[in-house]
This record gives C-alpha cells, sequence and structure tokens, in this order.
C-alpha cells in the first residue's frame, strides 16, 4: 500500500519471489504429466503384461492413491517441519520413484513406482500453495497461484504430447518408458533449485522463530536498491500458532473452521470425479468414437496406431485445459473465488451433457458431439472448479493449520480422483459411456450447490484474517489515492 493507506495496483516481484513461484509452478507441472501421461502409457503397459480391466483400473488409480496419501500424510507436515523441508522432500521422493518406474519389470513393480510418485505429488499440492501464498502480495496472490497452477494443464497437454511423440519415434510395447523417463532430467533440476530459496516468513513467524522470520522476509523482498531497508515484525503470533499445532487434525473441525473445511474439500471431491476420470480416459473414449478399439487387439500394431490416433485427439482436447486457466487466472482477483467456481460447475454440467447426447448421432454429428463436450468440459472446468477448489484450499485456512488443512482438502478431492479411475475403465465396460457421463452431470449440478450453499469468499482478503469475516465479493482496488507517489510503498 502507498504512505497514505492507499493500496496499490500492483507490488513488484523480486527475484526470490519469482524464483519461488518458478520451482512451485514447475511441481504443478510434474502433476499433470504424470497423470495424463499414464492415460497415454496405459494400453502398452497392458499389453505387456497381460493385465485385465481391475487391474488396469489399479495401475490408473496408483498415482491418484498416492497423491490422497502424500496430501493427507505429507502436506501436513509443512506445518510442523517447514515449507521449504517439504518443498525439497518431496521433488526428492519424486525422482527416485520416477528412475524406478522407468525400470519396472511386472505390473506390480509399476503400481508401486507409479503409487510412490502420486505421494510425492499430493505433498507437492498444499505445499506449493502455501509457500507461494505467503511469499506474496494479497493483491495479486490469486492470480500468481493460479498462474503456477497452469503449469498442471501444461503438464497435462504435454504428457499427451509426449506420448504421441515418442510412439512416433518407437512404435513398440517398451514406449511407455521412455515416456516416464522424459521428465527424470527436468525433476532433478527443479529438485536442486528448491535448495536455493527461503523459508516462508508466515511459518517462522507463526513458530515464535521471530528472528529467522524477519531474516527471511529481508531475503525475499531483496531489491537494488534495497526496500524496505529493514524488517521489524511484531511478537504476538507465536501462542495461537502453537495452539493450533497442537490441535492437529480436530482443529478442521471446530466452530471456527468447519464451514472452510466443507467448502475446501466436497467440491474438490466432486470435481475430480470427473475431471480425472474424463483426463485420464479421454484417449480411450476417444478410440470408441474414431471406431479404432476393438474386442480383440489382433497385433501391438494396432494397439499402437489406436493409441497414437487417441493420444492425438486427447492432445487437441487438453488444450482448453490451458485456456480455461488462464481465464481464471485473469478473472479470479476480479470476479472472485466462488462466483467462477459455481459457473465453472455449471459448465461442466453442460459440457458433459452434450458429450452423454453423442449417442443420438452418427458419423461426423458423433464424434462432433464428443469433441464439443469435452472441450467444453475442458475449459469451464480450469476456469471454475479445478482451479478455484485449489487456490480455495489453500487461503481459508489459518497459517499455523494451513498445510493440515490444505493437505486434508486435497486428499478428500484425491478420493474423488482415485474412485473415478479405478471405476471408470468398469464402468465404461458395463453401463458404456452415455450413463456414466449422465452421472457426472449430476455430480458437477451438485458441486455447484455445495459451493454456493457454504461460500466464503477470498479475494483480496489477507492470509493474516483468513478466520474472521471475509467480504462476500472481492474489494475494488482499481482506484488510486491521490496522494499516492511513487517510492512511498510499505510492505502489505
Amino acid at each position: 500500500m502507498w504512505a497514505d493507506g492507499t493500496i496499490a495496483p500492483s507490488v513488484p516481484m523480486t527475484a526470490m519471489q519469482w524464483r519461488i513461484w518458478w520451482l512451485a509452478a514447475s511441481g504443478k507441472f510434474f502433476v499433470g504429466f504424470v497423470v495424463f501421461v499414464t492415460g497415454v502409457a496405459l494400453p502398452l503397459i497392458s499389453r505387456e503384461f497381460g493385465v485385465d480391466a481391475a487391474v488396469n483400473g489399479l495401475i490408473s488409480a496408483a498415482s491418484l492413491l498416492g497423491i490422497l496419501v502424500g496430501a493427507f500424510g505429507l502436506g501436513g507436515l509443512s506445518d510442523h517441519f517447514g515449507r521449504k523441508t517439504m518443498f525439497i522432500a518431496e521433488m526428492i521422493i519424486f525422482v527416485g520413484f520416477l528412475a524406478l518406474l522407468v525400470a519396472c519389470t511386472n505390473f506390480v513393480a509399476v503400481i508401486i513406482c507409479l503409487f510412490g510418485l502420486g505421494v510425492a505429488l499430493g505433498c507437492d499440492y498444499p505445499t506449493a500453495h502455501a509457500i507461494i501464498s505467503e511469499s506474496i502480495s494479497s493483491m495479486s496472490r490469486g492470480r500468481l497461484v493460479l498462474g503456477a497452477y497452469t503449469f498442471q494443464a501444461v503438464g497435462a497437454i504435454s504428457g499427451t504430447a509426449v506420448g504421441y511423440v515418442v510412439l512416433s519415434l518407437n512404435p513398440s510395447l517398451d514406449a511407455w518408458r521412455w515416456m516416464y523417463a522424459a521428465a527424470i532430467v527436468p525433476a532433478m533440476a527443479v529438485t536442486f533449485g528448491r535448495f536455493y530459496i527461503t523459508e516462508s516468513a508466515n511459518w517462522l513467524h507463526i513458530r515464535g522463530a521471530h528472528e529467522r522470520a524477519e531474516a527471511a522476509t529481508q531475503r525475499l523482498l531483496l531489491r537494488h536498491p534495497a526496500y524496505p531497508r529493514s524488517v521489524t515484525l511484531p511478537r504476538n503470533a507465536a501462542a495461537a500458532g502453537s495452539r493450533a499445532n497442537k490441535a492437529g487434525i480436530g482443529a478442521l473441525f471446530s466452530a471456527r473452521t468447519r464451514r472452510a473445511t466443507v467448502l475446501a474439500s466436497v467440491p474438490w471431491f466432486l470435481q475430480d470425479l470427473g475431471s480425472y476420470g474424463i483426463g485420464i480416459f479421454t484417449p480411450s473414449i476417444l478410440a470408441i468414437a474414431f471406431g479404432n478399439q476393438v474386442d480383440y487387439v489382433r497385433s501391438d500394431s494396432d494397439l499402437i496406431l489406436s493409441d497414437m490416433l487417441a493420444a492425438k485427439g486427447a492432445a487437441m482436447i487438453t488444450t482448453l485445459l490451458i485456456i480455461g486457466i488462464l481465464a481464471a487466472t485473469l478473472l479470479t482477483d476480479r470476479v472472485g473465488r466462488i462466483r467462477l467456481q459455481v459457473a465453472g460447475f455449471i459448465g461442466c454440467a453442460v459440457g458433459l451433457f452434450i458429450a452423454a447426447m453423442a449417442g443420438h448421432f452418427a458419423g461426423r454429428g458423433h464424434i462432433a458431439m464428443i469433441f464439443a463436450g469435452f472441450m467444453m468440459f475442458n475449459f469451464m472446468t480450469n476456469l471454475g472448479p479445478s482451479a478455484q477448489s485449489y487456490l480455495i484450499a489453500g487461503e481459508v485456512f489459518p497459517t499455523a493449520i494451513r498445510g493440515t488443512g490444505a493437505g486434508f482438502a486435497a486428499a478428500v478431492g484425491k478420493i474423488g480422483a482415485v474412485a473415478s479411475a479405478f471405476l471408470f475403465p468398469i464402468l465404461l465396460d458395463h453401463i458404456g459411456t452415455a450413463r456414466l457421463l449422465y452421472i457426472l452431470v449430476g455430480t458437477s449440478v451438485l458441486g455447484a450447490a455445495v459451493t454456493w450453499a457454504f461460500r466464503i469468499e477470498t479475494a483480496g482478503v489477507s492470509l493474516e484474517d483468513i478466520g474472521g469475516p471475509a467480504p462476500e465479493l472481492p474489494p475494488d482496488t482499481s482506484r488510486h489515492g491521490p496522494h499516492a507517489h511513487p517510492g512511498e510503498t510499505t510492505p502489505a
């Protein structure tokens, strides 16, 4: 804010803030990459190891189950051991299991390694959000958190694109190993970079480490010329932080935070039911739509050709994820989290309904309806519930339990993802695509209703004020005070 108290329209980012942002965004990239490359690799893994639909479901659900365990089991550890410590640990775990996955010789080992990857990525959900949110201005928090989250969509499109390129260069059953291997070197570079960031000053402060918090803030805001020249933080936060940490998971269900817990977790669960099922199995659904899916694959070349065509179509559809998240990034601080999430859920329902109606058309009309429905779904899910549920979960809880709360919400969300990934191939065989999509239409409508019933708007609200009354609409920060002058800013 300016010296007279007027809120400034923007806050220039320091080099350290940008470093933290890029390293957090990289973690989101790997989430999208692993989940969506699995959709392309699954038919090859299934063929190589001769597994049935039930085992396919286990392979698809393994990384998502790991995300569930990692978000709940490891994400909350950032409240105890620090954001930076877990930020580094999760990437070390990720690189280790990624290297082991490439060398797997049976489907059991594949499931174990995918689970291990998921554990690391699950820890990243609350930790990355917290480390970004606690390092930047409240005015730009929504844009920057969702800007990093955009890289999950970039990872998704990269996963399907890498799958297609690898199959083009190496049309064999073991091509799936090279798909995962493509991420090893970038993941190692991200791991190395995370050693060179500062710890969250918010976390240090709430733990009573005031001198370290002041030093971390000074390093975070280091500019040339130096501004601010010195940092002094109040000494009154440690007691509240200690009480909240002792309460643990029970603090999420206290009278103060119960509403936030429902808002953060239930819509995320309903959103993941649809987005992960549709995302992972878009290649398979498109293969059916194109007429390339057969009950009996006559040869490996038949399978690879079908997988390539489906991966190409999935890549086209997945580009709408990026467009959707970019729109969310631009609008979230202006329109508000709640309005975008409600509108997004309704848009998802409409898209899925269009895709479900494709069965009433033939030929090109059938394929056009499938594409139109899935493209609308992918755009609206990232404009609304996919982006906003992630953003809300990291904002509605107090600092002392932010990692625990966001981890719990991510874990509940991944229960929906695991159920979707495991049941999708089975339900596709037993009830068909259309009926399955109609079910997801209903869950999307329910997500909109729950979001509105438990709404807490966090746009423009300082993280230190979370838990108190929040405005229903984001504040208008477009006006400048008449006495605002450059150079008269103070940290907000």
